[in-house]
């Protein structure tokens, strides 16, 4: 083994039996060393068998990548089923942050749905079926949080911090957001538009700067099995283009 760099096949790695014996463990980054990241490898005895015991990163905010070496596996992620046949990889991201957002989302919600809206904004609402709950931001796969650029901030040749506003910058995010929306439903993907009101937490959370507004939260995946959409009956082209 040379000083720098070390190889190991994964059956000489002794392996260790967790959970009661149901699951084969091969400490790969304790019998490495590895500091920087953890892994580590987990073989099934027989077909079928757990190869990873059921788990969340929920409090720990571990991002994991998976790989499978040999055979096939099942993942279950988010109440979905992914069969993965060997050479897959399989990226599981932080959750924290898309629970911190939900949290936050759904207290100003929570106001406005029962201090802040009017009687007739709520009378708008009920048909659709919304209240303050907001799991989406949390089960969606991918959260996208649009903000919009005030101004961009330069030093002179001073030093002095300066300030270049943007013009008809709300339109232009809005423009980009529309394109964008567009863009993944063309791909197969579901989307909904979110704007809870104030969005300043997402600054926070996302750690933005000063000269950034929140313009929107967009949730975007694949719709679940059981997904219903309200029926919103649109105009006709007639009743809303004048041709002069």
């Amino acid at each position: 083994m040379a000083e720098g760099w070390q190889s190991i096949r994964l059956d000489e790695i002794d392996p260790i039996s967790v959970v009661n014996g149901t699951l084969l463990w091969r400490p790969v980054r304790r019998t490495l060393g590895i500091g920087a990241f953890g892994m580590n490898a987990y073989v099934a005895h027989n077909a079928g068998d757990d190869v990873v015991e059921e788990h969340t990163e929920q409090s720990l905010g571990h991002e994991e990548v998976y790989f499978v070496l040999a055979g096939r596996a099942t993942f279950t992620l988010d109440e979905e089923t992914l069969d993965a046949p060997a050479g897959t990889f399989v990226f599981v991201r932080d959750p924290a942050v898309k629970r911190q957002i939900r949290l936050a989302a759904e207290e100003e919600e929570r106001l406005f749905y029962e201090h802040r809206a009017p009687a007739e904004w709520l009378e708008a609402l009920a048909p659709l079926g919304t209240d303050w709950h907001k799991d989406f931001l949390e089960t969606a796969p991918c959260l996208i949080a649009a903000f919009r650029v005030d101004y961009t901030v330069y030093r002179d040749r001073t030093g002095v911090e300066r300030h270049f506003k943007h013009y008809y910058a709300n339109e232009s995010v809005g423009i980009a957001c529309g394109f964008l929306l567009t863009a993944l439903h063309i791909a197969g993907l579901a989307t909904l538009t979110h704007t809870p009101s104030p969005m300043g937490f997402l600054s926070t959370i996302l750690g933005r700067p000063k000269n950034e507004r929140p313009f929107l939260l967009i949730p975007v995946g694949f719709p679940a099995a059981d997904a219903t959409v309200p029926l919103i009956v649109k105009k006709p082209l007639n009743e809303i283009r004048i041709v002069v």
